[in-house]
């Protein structure tokens, strides 16, 4: 009797062995409706990956929270997203992606022959005699090489330079703060990133405007220039620039705007300074911004580059993205992030902690990777 059930036992003990081989892997969960609609149907790359990678940005705690993702190929957005909360009318800082939109207002200056990139810096503090900081010249503030001593995002936080300039000692004129500070190197020997540096750049701009010391004078002279020659033409009408009490713009850090009119301003550094063909700024002073300091690989002119440094470590992804690629990078991780050779610009906007942001520039290089060169 047992001989006879065994044909019929038989297939039943195999299940579990069938089971394993193949169907137990179901693959990844189906993306939801939101996802999805968040990519346009042809973005040049497949659009459920595409999808799923930005989903992946959203969903990852780790990464911080992401506020607003914007991706744009061949000039064109095919995907944008934002968290609860956020919209395409949400106006959202910069922190020192600033710094970028300033270096590009100093490119137009000195080609208006308002200033000159390799005389020293027009700072009436520094031009006592014996004044060793009179030797410091405009692409050496550009290039944050210029030796003051400035320290940023130091321990305790209170004591930051950029922390006393913004919020505490320096708030009310702060490139009197910042142009205060003496030597610690001789000029163009070393890199210090640092928001004080750019705070007189921006004060630069203005005495390039104009002679009037009025805060109001400053202030009108630089918003009208920069809005007339730079803001406007590029498209950012959501732009809001902030001024410190003195009337200096506050070129390092207080610059808003949408996640579109970011956008814009990466697809304006993208075609070389130009927008719909008209050359806002000479297409060399860009790729000077975008060429290696001498003291630093991974930074240009108040810009950073896809190139790997021991000196801070790894902003962007040198191994997942090309060389030619790089990025406005702002405090908490804000991003627009250019490659040209992929023909892609994609602009983050959000809030990570800094011990989260190897995780958050893992996701910012997922998306990228996707991309082809064009």
């Amino acid at each position: 009797m047992p001989t006879r059930r065994l044909p019929l036992i038989l297939p039943l003990l195999a299940l579990p062995a069938l089971a394993g081989c193949g169907g137990g892997d179901k693959g990844p969960p189906p993306l939801a409706p939101a996802a999805l609609s968040a990519v346009t149907t042809e973005p040049g790359v497949p659009r459920e990956q595409l999808a799923r990678a930005i989903d992946d940005l959203f969903a990852d705690g780790q990464a911080g929270e992401t506020r607003a993702l914007l991706v744009m190929s061949g000039g064109r957005i095919v995907a944008e997203r934002y968290g609860e909360g956020y919209g395409p009318s949400s106006r959202l800082i910069g922190w020192s992606m600033s710094k970028t939109i300033t270096g590009v207002m100093i490119g137009q200056l000195v080609a208006d022959g308002r200033l000159r990139l390799n005389e020293t810096a027009p700072v009436p503090a520094w031009q006592r005699s014996g004044d060793p900081r009179g030797e410091i010249t405009l692409r050496q503030l550009l290039q944050m090489r210029s030796g003051l001593r400035h320290r940023e995002a130091s321990s305790p936080v209170y004591d930051s330079d950029e922390v006393r300039m913004l919020f505490l000692d320096g708030r009310d004129d702060m490139a009197a703060y910042a142009e205060a500070q003496p030597l610690e190197a001789d000029p163009g020997r070393t890199f210090e990133y640092s928001s004080a540096t750019t705070v007189i750049l921006a004060d630069i701009a203005a005495r390039a405007l104009t002679d009037n010391p009025d805060p109001g004078f400053r202030r009108q002279a630089v918003r009208d220039y920069l809005h007339t020659r730079l803001l406007d033409p590029v498209g950012m009408k959501s732009a809001v620039v902030e001024f410190d009490a003195a009337g200096t713009l506050i070129g390092s850090s207080m610059m808003h705007a949408t996640a579109r009119d970011w956008g814009k301003f990466g697809e304006f550094l993208r075609n070389g300074g130009a927008v719909r063909g008209a050359q806002l700024v000479p297409r060399g002073w860009v790729d000077f911004m975008t060429s290696p300091s001498p003291r630093n690989p991974a930074y240009g002119a108040q810009l950073w580059l896809n190139r790997p440094t021991k000196a801070d470590g790894d902003m962007l992804f040198p191994d997942r993205a090309p060389q030619s690629a790089f990025a406005c990078v702002g405090h908490l991780g804000q991003y627009v992030i250019v490659s040209p050779d992929q023909k892609l610009t994609l602009v983050r906007l959000g809030k990570t902690d800094g011990e989260h942001r190897a995780e958050l520039r893992r996701r910012l290089a997922d998306i990228v990777a996707l991309f082809p060169k064009a």
